[in-house]
């Protein structure tokens, strides 16, 4: 139970043989890109590859990433309307503490994640008090992670470098954007 927000965790949401099926069509079938960010003053390329589905600017839906999605629409009682996909090539990718930005509307909104490929930690921690412990939660094969519409507001999370051998991971994180 995590004060100030709502965290839900599915193992096994996806089994391992459509979890493997899934991992495999997304790896060899999404437009990866390695985006660059500003860094103080310097522009550097993010540590993972991306690619966006849904909304004005993202890419069409395919029919994989849409039967993932009513799956854990379905689970969750929540629609989404887009999916950021997150591929971690090995333990040198990764993404550091933030916190998802704050839609147009003004208001955070529930965010799914799903996992596929090798696990890896996803670490959180309370923005302001401190005296709350972080969390540490390995996201396997097949998982889903619910994050409520609070955990943006109260919390930052990270999938952090780690010198471990590890295989790649591609994460999708459905999402509400107030703006199609």
């Amino acid at each position: 139970m995590l004060p100030d927000a709502t965290l839900q965790l599915w193992e096994q949401f996806f089994p391992k043989s459509e979890s493997d099926a899934y991992f495999r069509t997304l790896l060899t079938s999404t437009p990866w890109q390695q985006r660059m960010r500003k860094m103080y003053d310097r522009q550097l390329p993010d540590p993972r590859l991306t690619a966006w589905y849904g909304g004005d600017n993202g890419l069409e839906w395919t029919a994989d990433l849409l039967k993932i999605k009513e799956a854990v629409e379905k689970e969750c009682g929540i629609m989404f309307n887009r999916v950021l996909l997150n591929y971690y090539r090995d333990g040198n990718d990764s993404v550091a503490w933030h916190s998802d930005t704050l839609p147009a509307g003004g208001r955070h909104h529930a965010i799914a994640s799903v996992t596929f490929g090798d696990t890896r930690l996803f670490k959180i921690r309370h923005k302001f008090r401190k005296e709350i412990l972080p969390l540490d939660v390995p996201l396997a094969h097949g998982s889903l992670l619910l994050m409520g519409e609070t955990m943006q507001d109260h919390y930052e999370h990270q999938v952090p470098k780690t010198a471990r051998i590890v295989g790649a991971r591609i994460n999708l994180t459905f999402r509400i954007s107030d703006a199609t």
